[in-house]
């Protein structure tokens, strides 16, 4: 019986002291990457963000999660019969006003109403700035307001999109549990993945990402230990033109692991785009400063065929948002869309 024994113990010592060579590994790595000042990025062009909050915009609304959170909306409503309801979700840092001119342009028009989230953790008087209670809870939050969107406007479809990093959740709430509630989705120059071809390196500038950090958790949370998570695992370079603007309070800088996992497709983002099979349209300019436009549709379509691909010469990553060739691809599509039988 020792016999049998003594290999059993000798085994089982040494994935104890394997296991905890990894557990100090990660901690070590968790604890040595702390969040420093971000420094302000040279190729990013953040104008069209600094007028947002100059344009005349719907109140916000709220409605209410199913944990109980009160989350704040725009309604932009058309004035017509639309039976479309677009939601644009915003990307990094910023909130639901990035959307205004482009939300107010597509509503007026009588292509859709528009929705734009302030999304969990975000925008004027969020309960944790850039934080979220777990992984996935954006796509719960956002299943949440389908289901507002359709009491307000019964029969109506939805289209999910998004710009940038609300792109990226676009794609991962496609992949998701709730992804059959939209019946079409638009990525607005989208995150993917921090090494896929369409990225470049940290964003251009503006994203500081705490790699070791991002590791360590990673290592923690594949033992399911998320105690950790709420550590702060990404900063974004803010310029100090819009930090000491009228909206500079309403700007998050950073976010935690579990918020900025959960906004992001999944690591195997090809699995994410390819439960897309829905219409499908993507549009970037060529002047991005963090993606590369070029390389989104051969990205996306060994992935996905039901993709219809825009790049705009000369437009920059935050331009897409305000660019007049933007909103028109976006009105031509979205009048495909309207036209098109109901699966």
């Amino acid at each position: 019986m020792e016999a049998f024994i003594a290999p059993i113990w000798r085994v089982s010592r040494l994935v104890l002291i394997g296991l905890g060579i990894y557990l100090t590994l990660a901690l070590a790595l968790v604890a040595t990457n702390l969040p420093t000042a971000a420094a302000q990025p040279a190729d990013l062009d953040l104008s069209a963000l600094e007028g947002t909050g100059t344009t005349a915009v719907p109140v916000l609304q709220f409605y209410t999660t199913r944990d109980g959170t009160q989350l704040a909306f725009r309604l932009y409503e058309s004035n017509a019969e639309a039976d479309t309801v677009l939601l644009l979700l915003h990307g990094s840092a910023w909130h639901s006003l990035q959307f205004a001119p482009l939300a107010g342009a597509i509503s007026e028009q009588g292509l859709a109403h528009v929705v734009t989230p302030d999304l969990r953790g975000h925008g004027f008087t969020p309960t944790r700035r850039g934080d979220v209670d777990y992984i996935g809870q954006f796509e719960d939050d956002l299943a949440d307001l389908i289901e507002r969107a359709q009491t307000r406007f019964p029969g109506a479809r939805v289209v999910v999109g998004g710009h940038s990093l609300g792109g990226g959740l676009a794609v991962r709430f496609a992949g998701g549990p709730h992804g059959t509630l939209a019946d079409g989705y638009v990525l607005l120059a989208p995150f993917l993945k921090h090494d896929a071809p369409t990225t470049r390196p940290n964003a251009g500038g503006w994203a500081r990402p705490l790699v070791r950090r991002i590791v360590g958790l990673s290592m923690l949370n594949a033992f399911g230990l998320t105690q950790l998570n709420h550590l702060t695992v990404i900063q974004f370079a803010m310029p100090e033109t819009v930090l000491a603007g009228p909206l500079g309070a309403s700007v998050t800088t950073a976010y935690s692991y579990r918020l900025n996992t959960a906004y992001a497709p999944r690591p195997n983002y090809g699995a994410d785009l390819a439960a897309i099979r829905q219409p499908l349209l993507v549009i970037a300019g060529d002047a991005d400063e963090t993606f590369i436009a070029a390389q989104y549709e051969p990205t996306i379509t060994a992935h996905t065929g039901t993709g219809s691909y825009i790049v705009l010469p000369g437009v920059t990553h935050i331009g897409l948002l305000t660019d007049e060739g933007a909103k028109a691809a976006l009105r031509n599509w979205l009048e495909a869309f309207n036209a098109s039988d109901r699966p």
